[in-house]
């Protein structure tokens, strides 16, 4: 049998392997690696590793596996980090049919294998003497109960996955109001009482945009503030590295009813660093490093990330949970994998 994936930028939740009738489902635990782009990968890895035969069923030509984790590590730079970051290459160990190749991104070291002739790149592999967890369970410690409970999204603006779990919230504060109290928080880095010592992961850009949105919340209500950050998401966080960025905040800020002057001038004084530097230490003092992460009544919650499954997340910690809970969301999303 041949098989061949060729797009590695595709995340994949879940595989399901069928073969003569039988249809065998795969689940994928939460990751906390730097990228995920795919976890599909993974299994094939684990078949090459304890079979002597490549991916393709062909014999492949090996390669000197510096030259390989070389090239393993421009093909990362060029395609899959964050942009304005670089993956830094350190060596390369040949683990029996493949390479593993190990590198430094971001301060932390990881590792990636592959192939011996240099074409296939994994991003990650399994133990399979381990046991993992399922996506079936929702948290991995179950939230006290309260009256209304006290929802924590901790993102970082333009953070891919945490965009992921912003629109898969939306529909979750539209559907339970306030009846849940549902924040949105910044892990950033904020060194001083100026915005130029506010760093975040994807730059100034980003930080500035962090700003702004805290001090919306500061001086808008909860429908204002989703509305802004779903226009924002939607139609200006992919061009945030743009020039034409500036101009796309201030006409979502506009469509969402938002005092464009007055939030600049929050975000670019000691008020919004005010309130990044609150966030900045409520992220600390959780152990909050990762975007997205959700904390529900002080339980990390590592469920899928679709509108039902936060939904069910959430109503779980409800002392008596509202007829809103009994209200179905949409399903479609991803499960609780890649962050930044």
């Amino acid at each position: 049998m041949t098989v061949k994936f060729k797009n590695l930028k595709k995340q994949v939740d879940l595989m399901e392997n069928k073969n003569d009738g039988a249809t065998v489902t795969i689940k994928i635990p939460k990751l906390n690696l730097w990228m995920v782009s795919t976890l599909v990968l993974v299994v094939l890895l684990a078949v090459t590793l304890f079979s002597g035969f490549s991916i393709t069923g062909k014999s492949v030509a090996v390669l000197p596996a510096d030259d390989v984790g070389k090239k393993a590590i421009n093909y990362l730079n060029s395609n899959i980090v964050q942009p304005g970051t670089t993956a830094t290459y350190v060596s390369t160990k040949d683990i029996g049919s493949v390479y593993e190749i190990s590198f430094l991104y971001q301060g932390k070291n990881n590792s990636v294998y592959s192939t011996k002739d240099g074409k296939m790149i994994f991003l990650y592999s399994f133990d399979t003497s381990e046991t993992l967890p399922t996506q079936t369970q929702t948290t991995t410690q179950a939230a006290q109960k309260t009256a209304k409970p006290t929802v924590q999204l901790f993102v970082m603006a333009f953070c891919p996955y945490g965009i992921q779990a912003e629109t898969a919230m939306k529909p979750v504060v539209d559907l339970l109001g306030g009846k849940a109290d549902i924040q949105i928080h910044f892990i950033a880095s904020v060194g001083g009482n100026t915005p130029d010592t506010v760093q975040s992961l994807h730059g100034a850009v980003e930080a500035q945009e962090d700003l702004r949105q805290v001090c919306i919340i500061k001086n808008y209500d909860q429908k204002t503030f989703w509305n802004y950050v779903t226009q924002i998401n939607t139609n200006c966080a992919s061009k945030y590295n743009d020039p034409s960025y500036e101009s796309c905040w201030k006409e979502a800020a506009g469509k969402a009813g938002i005092d464009v002057s007055k939030i600049d001038t929050c975000s670019k004084g000691s008020e919004g660093v005010g309130l990044l530097k609150a966030d900045a230490g409520l992220s600390s003092s959780k152990g909050v490093s990762g975007s997205p992460t959700l904390i529900i009544n002080g339980a990390t919650y590592n469920g899928g990330r679709t509108p039902d499954a936060y939904k069910q997340g959430i109503c779980s910690a409800f002392t008596t949970a509202p007829a809103e809970c009994s209200t179905a969301l949409s399903s479609t999303g991803a499960a609780a994998t890649g962050g930044c």
